[in-house]
């Protein structure tokens, strides 16, 4: 019996054909086969639970537990600026500030317009007493917020 062949995502996104069983049990028409299969193959390979994201955490105001988990989120997805924002967010609450700073700065980097990153980093080297190298950052934040001051 030859084997059932669909498309599937192989390696860097390209699309290809590739053999492999039946999802589900067969209905009689092809088409419907075919929906599942697609269905299938747009799913992400492991779903993840609310807890592995730390937003629980974070919600409870756990800001070191919020921050063990998402580092370990970090990573495994550094390219996603999302996570590390909360990360920073995490290690801003818990007073962390030499690794908030290390976090936003290497934020900033990968995506230099983002603006909450800016006026976080900001922020948090106001709260290290360093105003002088905080104050460009906050104006770059309000700027790219379209905040302007009066």
């Amino acid at each position: 019996m030859a084997p059932n062949l669909f498309l599937c995502v192989g390696y860097l996104g390209a699309l290809r054909r590739c053999a492999g069983p039946p999802l589900g049990p067969p209905t009689g028409r092809s088409d419907d086969r075919a929906g599942e299969r697609e269905r299938h193959l747009l799913q992400p390979r492991h779903r993840r639970r609310p807890l592995d994201t730390g937003a629980p955490f974070f919600d409870a105001k756990e800001y070191d537990k919020a921050a063990r988990v998402l580092t370990g989120l970090v990573d495994e997805v550094p390219e996603q600026l999302a996570p590390r924002l909360l990360l920073a967010r995490s290690y801003y609450h818990s007073a962390q500030l030499g690794k908030t700073e290390t976090e936003l700065r290497s934020i900033v980097e990968r995506s230099p317009v983002e603006h909450y990153a800016h006026l976080m980093l900001g922020r948090t080297l106001e709260r290290q007493g360093r105003g002088s190298e905080a104050a460009p950052h906050l104006r770059l934040a309000a700027a790219l917020s379209g905040d302007f001051p009066d």
